[in-house]
């Protein structure tokens, strides 16, 4: 029987540790809130005697209360993460990487237009050269005579 009752307690002891733990973390939950609600309401109590009583009075309730009010709770994760200035300055970040990128855009446009306009010279200027070897290349068979050993008229010009 000793065997047993031993095993059971030893099965009870960390159940009662839980139970414990549990108790000690809604004790503070309670006591938490209990501030939150009992500070804003000193303030008040402190406000209407500022009216009525004396600075002083008032001013003990008010450092009273500031002492009474729970610590804001600290930001952790996402909550840190969506922190004004951090999206401020993860916007920054964005609008200098986006204008980065549209300055290089019109960089490589401004090249690229330079480049078609400087190949287009560049066809224009052979064609008429081109155009020139013609006109030279068929002024010369114009002046040629026939199989008949005639002249045409319009060599004479």
């Amino acid at each position: 029987m000793s065997d047993r009752a031993r095993a059971i307690a030893q099965q009870a002891i960390p159940q009662a540790r839980q139970a414990g733990t549990t108790a000690v973390h809604g004790v503070r939950h309670g006591v938490e809130g209990a501030r939150g609600w009992a500070a804003p309401r000193m303030h008040d109590a402190a406000e209407a005697i500022t009216a009525s009583v004396a600075p002083k009075v008032s001013s003990a309730l008010h450092s009273a209360a500031k002492s009474v009010e729970p610590a804001a709770p600290a930001k952790t994760g996402i909550r840190r993460l969506l922190d004004w200035r951090v999206l401020l300055g993860v916007g920054a970040a964005v609008v200098a990487a986006g204008a980065a990128a549209a300055m290089a855009m019109r960089q490589r446009y401004e090249t690229a237009t330079t480049a078609a306009k400087d190949a287009a010279e560049n066809v224009a200027d052979k064609t008429g050269e081109v155009a020139d070897k013609v006109s030279d290349k068929a002024e010369e068979v114009s002046r040629r005579p026939d199989v008949n050993g005639r002249v045409p008229h319009t060599a004479h010009k």
